[in-house]
């Protein structure tokens, strides 16, 4: 899956994934040269020159403009502390709001910016990035400076502009604890469903009616496979096509090429819920309302806010 759905659609890894998940990182993990904490204790970080020299403007919670010189070259993982917040610790086990914006410690461009979750202490984020919410107050703004083994290492990450063996400076507003949201259930999708005809391995004509979109997470199966029952965290391969409900406009879809192939437990929870229980073979439509895609806030995400809808022919399954 090497389209726009890598970076927009719910029926990959969130945006975040790509950039904080080691498995994700510029094609391979890169070396670690910071030992991780062990199991449930807090990591061991100094603040040091190269982070101290770090600062940032601009309201907690947003974007910052983070200023330093250039270039930031250092061989340790330092992170420093620009506004120290006034909430409960961040232990580990807590998946927590953060918003996190990083920046080339070569050019001092600003690479990305973006609202995440992360867990702290999770063996699988990247190194720089535990540092950057472990062990802090809710509240608190963090300035990590990051050597290359504690972010991409010698690949870099070419899709967000870090070359190979480039350091890092992260900028993490900890904004709050995650919530966790409420299960995603499907209910029969009987009244205003869209025309669906299928062409093969093209994409498939789907005409969605001049109608308000259901606040529901909803659910048509248009044919019933006959195949293995995919289960929660089982590997789908799968043709889709996804619409938005008010403009009609299709943002991602795996037509004309091969199937998509992911976890149901690694996208938005309206699109696994759609594939759990169903059997290979079957062809689904499913609209799926804001707070079970990419939530509520459009300024948060691409598609936030809008209720979004798939049409999906389920090709395989295989056993998490």
């Amino acid at each position: 899956m090497n389209r726009a759905l890598r970076l927009a659609a719910p029926v990959a890894l969130a945006a975040a994934s790509a950039l904080v998940l080691a498995g994700c990182a510029g094609g391979g993990s890169p070396a670690e040269s910071t030992a991780p904490a062990a199991a449930g204790e807090c990591m061991d970080l100094s603040p040091g020159s190269a982070s101290d020299g770090v600062t940032a403007d601009g309201a907690f919670g947003e974007a910052p403009n983070a200023t330093f010189e250039t270039p930031v070259e250092t061989d340790e993982l330092q992170r420093s502390i620009l506004i120290e917040g006034e909430g409960d610790p961040t232990e580990p086990g807590d998946a927590v709001d953060v918003v996190l914006t990083m920046y080339s410690a070569t050019s001092g461009e600003q690479l990305i910016s973006q609202p995440a979750s992360l867990g702290v202490g999770e063996s699988s984020l990247l190194t720089a990035f535990r540092a950057a919410v472990d062990c802090v107050p809710i509240g608190t703004r963090t300035a990590t400076v990051a050597p290359a083994a504690d972010v991409y290492g010698d690949q870099g990450n070419d899709s967000i502009g870090v070359g190979p063996g480039e350091a890092v400076v992260i900028v993490a507003d900890v904004t709050g604890i995650t919530e966790e949201p409420a299960p995603a259930e499907t209910s029969e999708w009987t009244e205003n469903v869209p025309e669906v005809t299928f062409n093969g391995t093209e994409p498939p004509t789907v005409v969605i009616p001049d109608t308000e979109a259901s606040p529901e997470l909803l659910l048509k199966v248009l044919e019933e496979g006959d195949g293995e029952t995919v289960g929660a965290g089982d590997q789908v391969s799968v043709r889709y096509q996804g619409l938005n409900w008010d403009t009609k406009e299709i943002f991602d879809q795996s037509y004309p090429g091969d199937p998509a192939t992911f976890g149901t437990d690694q996208v938005i929870a309206g699109f696994g819920a759609a594939l759990v229980g169903q059997k290979v073979g079957t062809k689904l439509i499913v609209t799926i309302p804001p707070e079970f895609g990419y939530g509520t806030d459009p300024a948060a995400h691409q598609l936030g806010g809008q209720t979004l809808v798939f049409v999906v022919e389920i090709e395989g399954t295989t056993a998490a």
